[in-house]
């Protein structure tokens, strides 16, 4: 696969010297630079999925009537959370 390149980045002296000055051994600025726009692509994609998701969740309660109270969701989250922990130990 033939690779591309991401348009050059003006920023200022400060966060260029912020930057370098959290790489670890080894780490180039540009390694770094490409590590940091992965994981922003996957949390925005993240976040459109749980908009989705939640966007979703509201037509179906509005198309059902059907509606959970807060209390209700914190009690089952409680519940699969301690299920799980459970599962690992």
């Amino acid at each position: 696969m033939k690779t591309a390149t991401i348009p050059s980045l003006r920023v200022s002296p400060e966060l260029r010297h912020a930057a370098e000055n959290v790489l670890q051994q080894g780490e180039t600025l540009s390694s770094f630079v490409e590590q940091s726009l992965k994981t922003n692509i996957e949390r925005r994609k993240f976040q459109q999925e749980f908009i989705a998701r939640g966007l979703a969740s509201s037509d179906e309660a509005k198309k059902t009537g059907i509606y959970y109270s807060d209390d209700e969701v914190i009690t089952e989250l409680k519940s699969k959370l301690a299920a799980k922990l459970t599962d690992n130990t």
